[in-house]
Order: C-alpha cells, then structure tokens, then sequence
C-alpha cells in the first residue's frame, strides 16, 4: 500500500474539486481529522503499522464523497475509495476497512471498535476545543448555502440537543475535550434566543 502517494491524492482531488460553499466540510476539516487521528492513536496505544495506515487513510477519504454529493457522502466516499485505492496498491480487505472508518463517521455514530472510535472522535474534535465557536459557524455558514438549516431561529436549540446528546468514545477525549465541550454547551444554554 503507498500511503504516502494515495493520501496526497485525495488532498489533491479535495483542493481542486470541493466547493467553496462547503465552509465546514472543507480541506481544513480533513486535515484536522487526519491530525486528530494521528494524535488519538497515538494517545490510545495504537502501534500496529497497518491499522495507523487504514485510520490516516480513512482520515483523508472520509469526506471525499462530498465531491460529489451532500447527502449520504460517506457512502460515495466508499465508492472513491474503493474506485481509487486498488491503484496505490490497497488490497480489498484494507479497502473494506478504511470503508467501515469512513461508515463509522456518520451522524448518529456508533463506532464497533478502536478504530471506529478514534475516527469518530477526531471528526467531532473541536466540539471540544476553544475553538469551536468558530468552527460551528462555518457549520452554520455552509448549513444556510446548502439549505440544511430552513430556519435559522434553529441553530441554537439543534447545537444544545447535538452538544447534549454527542459522547466522545475514547477515554483520551473524554478527558481532554469533554470538559471544554460542557462547557460550550452552558454558555450555548445561557445564550438568548434568535
């Protein structure tokens, strides 16, 4: 598998071919996910060279799908990495679970095991980071473009129920990000609404 080439790929794909409207899903994003990912595994123990590989793969294939599509990207993003990984040498069964990662991700999560947990603490991250004020909004930006938010009155109420309701799995976030993101989420509470 070349990582390495396979990984500079999609980043390239991703610069050139996602649209600027997409303010949250966008190259920082990934990269963020890939950097927290890293850091995650690292944190959790992780050591084995193949599963480090599929998890920093998995990373910068995760949202390759919104190229393509908003709605149910994560599956077009199998697609493109099934399509894609066989040329840099990723056997079918590496290809499956860097598919079951990228499956992992999507809302509402429920990773099976370390890996799945890793990845989807390392997509929601910033929840729980001093961040992550700005950070929401060009979730909320790029919510409005893409007419997922049809009453902006909503976004407070949706961010306390999605605060309020996320967990992070890994016992590394749920000790550094879980404190900052109650923390959000009090100062979201005391907020007036729109």
């Amino acid at each position: 598998m070349d990582l390495i080439t396979a990984c500079q790929y999609i980043l390239d794909e991703l610069t050139r071919k996602l649209s600027p409207d997409l303010t949250y899903h966008c190259v920082q994003h990934t990269l963020d996910v890939v950097e927290q990912s890293a850091r995650l595994a690292a944190a959790e123990g992780i050591t084995d060279e193949e599963t480090v590989a599929i998890l920093q793969t998995a990373a910068y294939y995760h949202d390759a799908g919104f190229i393509r599509t908003y709605d149910d990207h994560e599956e077009e993003g199998c697609r493109m990495a099934q399509a894609i990984l066989p040329d840099f040498g990723y056997t079918t069964g590496q290809i499956d679970a860097v598919c079951a990662l990228i499956r992992a991700t999507r809302i509402p999560q429920s990773p099976q095991n370390l890996p799945e947990q890793i990845i989807c603490d390392a997509d929601l991250d910033y929840l729980g980071r001093t961040d992550y004020p700005a950070i929401s909004q060009t979730l909320y930006t790029e919510w409005i473009t893409y007419n997922k938010l049809p009453d902006p009155a909503r976004w407070l109420p949706i961010q306390v129920a999605f605060l309020g309701n996320h967990r992070y799995f890994t016992q590394t976030n749920q000790l550094l990000r879980e404190p900052l993101k109650q923390q959000a989420l009090e100062k979201i509470k005391a907020m007036p609404a729109i």
